[in-house]
């Protein structure tokens, strides 16, 4: 199956970005067909997962070359990561039990839906086109977003999985895989997010937008036909009240002492984020392989992060003129405790990590640094400060926020 390109370096991120910006006006219209290439849609969002690039940086650009009117389905695009987020940031806990959930799934469900659930992941549902997605998902790490609803609603609602697990094959092979875009885009196609609306599987928008190629193996297509759309029942699920999120500072003053920079997978931008100014007199990144293992992250995956993070590193080296490493950790909170200790320092900075796997870490990788002496400083950038304060109910309200928020901040409307 041939591979697209999807960028791990900021380089050759805005090369690519560079190359779509004329193509955004086609963008509303193109966005939704799925071919083997994938020629209509960026490509990016990888390098977005990473920050590799910034959405604020990609909104300037855009507004730059292009109209509100022309580009407002791809601004869209570009906020839904930021809107779920911000979502996400308010309630941690549909993360932390959308985990449990996995491990319990895993260990209780009957073998014989255990057997099926590995049937349909590894393309052996019987359904040729939804095992294209399968086996495309495995070996190239990427689905187009319209792809990946459909096969969710296939897992979901015509073979009556449960979408926890369908959640996790995904996280484990996205290169992409944000917690908050993919747990609470999983919850909206199994109708979790929206009560009462469910995304299902229809015959005919697969053949209005997949590329006739994907569709040339016609076997399975009556199983998907739109006669057999019905959303699977999932049963009440308890009130998710929102909680205030911990609030970071969008500036950081040099602190006294010697400074060391941590980076991570959630933020590679480091030269154009509140931390640009500082002065540390090292940086690093870490990577665990336990918690590449406690997730199941696919060698695709964790090769995806290992490029990332490496261009990080090189450009936090550039730019704060310091040693700057990234280095394997059994115990990312042992490891940078003893890394700070190493090389001395009263104080670690970094960027505040999403809800998620760097997210979990905080509470142990502070508690480890204090027991040192040793400070933890966390800042954020105003784009997410502006964007989360925005994420308190559904899209559509969002985005009517966000659009004047755009359009005053980067085309001066008042």
């Amino acid at each position: 199956m041939q591979s697209p390109d999807f960028p791990l370096t900021r380089n050759d991120a805005l090369t690519r970005w560079h190359q779509f910006l004329p193509a955004v006006p086609r963008y509303a219209m193109m966005r939704n067909h799925v071919g083997k290439r994938h020629d209509h849609v960026s490509r990016l969002s990888a390098a977005f997962r990473f920050g590799l690039i910034s959405p604020e940086e990609i909104v300037r650009e855009t507004l730059a070359a292009h109209s509100f009117e022309s580009a407002g389905k791809w601004l869209q695009e570009i906020c839904w990561r930021s809107y779920w987020q911000g979502w996400l940031r308010r309630r941690p806990q549909i993360w932390t039990e959308w985990r449990r959930r996995v491990r319990h799934l895993e260990s209780a469900l009957p073998e014989e839906v255990i057997e099926r659930a590995a049937a349909v992941s590894e393309g052996r549902s019987g359904v040729a086109v939804m095992d294209h997605f399968a086996r495309e998902l495995r070996e190239t790490g990427y689905l187009h977003n319209h792809a990946r609803m459909w096969w969710a609603a296939f897992w979901i609602h015509t073979e009556r999985l449960p979408w926890e697990l369908g959640a996790a094959f995904f996280f484990r092979h996205l290169l992409d895989a944000d917690p908050a875009s993919n747990t609470l885009s999983w919850r909206w196609v199994a109708g979790r997010q929206t009560a009462g609306k469910s995304y299902l599987l229809r015959r005919s928008n697969v053949e209005r937008y997949a590329a006739p190629e994907l569709l040339a193996d016609s076997r399975g297509l009556e199983r998907i036909d739109d006669s057999m759309a019905a959303a699977a029942e999932l049963g009440d699920e308890p009130a998710i009240p929102p909680m205030e999120p911990e609030a970071f500072p969008t500036e950081l003053p040099q602190p006294a002492g010697r400074l060391g920079i941590w980076l991570h997978a959630d933020d590679g931008l480091i030269e154009d984020s509140p931390l640009a100014p500082c002065h540390p007199v090292v940086a690093a990144a870490f990577l665990s392989p336990a918690v590449f293992a406690s997730h199941g992250l696919s060698e695709l995956r964790r090769g995806a992060m290992e490029t990332a993070l490496g261009d990080a590193v090189r450009r936090a080296a550039r730019h704060f003129q310091c040693p700057s490493v990234i280095a394997r950790a059994d115990v990312t909170a042992k490891a940078i405790a003893s890394w700070a200790l190493e090389h001395r320092l009263q104080a670690v900075a970094a960027m505040a990590p999403r809800t998620g796997p760097v997210g979990d870490a905080i509470p142990a990788i502070r508690a480890a640094l204090a027991s040192h002496g040793i400070s933890l400083l966390l800042c954020q950038r105003a784009w997410d400060v502006q964007m989360n304060a925005m994420a308190t109910a559904g899209f559509f309200p969002f985005w009517n926020q966000a659009s004047r928020f755009l359009q005053k901040q980067f085309i001066g409307l008042p």
